[in-house]
């Protein structure tokens, strides 16, 4: 597997799974998002927009670094996730394979911290989540058609 990689498929998984260690750190263990090991209770929402919406209607109370965090941070999250997993895996090449795969690790990492009771189940972490997910490869496709017009111009 590794010998049919190209150069920057490799360099791909090296920045995916630097990501992830970050995501992990991030989701789990940071104490500054509220990760406290005291504090842990199950904290579910199971209904859309519910915590999105709460955060706009009271965004002058909570603060507006707490809505930007909230909202702006969950989809700023996982734009890495779409945009490297096209570079790593050719099957990801496909839009709705990002798409796909976006949501199932944003669903793996609600539902661990669920049973582990560190943060909480968000249905709106899920649907910002698979958003940022969404503009990473379009900022992934877009970066392919520069590249691809640049290599053009270069023939020519």
């Amino acid at each position: 597997m590794i010998r049919n990689t190209t150069r920057n498929q490799k360099l791909g998984w090296v920045m995916f799974v630097i990501y992830l260690a970050f995501l992990v750190y991030f989701m789990f263990f940071a104490e500054s998002f509220g990760r406290d090991p005291e504090l842990r209770e199950y904290a579910y929402n199971l209904e859309p927009f519910k915590e999105i919406r709460r955060f706009y209607t009271y965004r002058e109370l909570l603060g507006m670094q707490a809505f930007l965090l909230n909202v702006v941070g969950n989809v700023a999250a996982f734009m890495p996730c779409g945009f490297f997993l096209p570079i790593v895996s050719r099957r990801s090449r496909k839009g709705c394979n990002t798409f796909l795969l976006c949501f199932l690790l944003s669903l793996c990492i609600e539902t661990t911290q669920l049973c582990f009771r560190v943060g909480s189940f968000d249905v709106d972490d899920l649907i910002l989540n698979t958003c940022g997910g969404v503009l990473g490869y379009l900022a992934h496709c877009m970066v392919q058609r520069i590249r691809a017009r640049r290599r053009r111009r270069c023939v020519r």
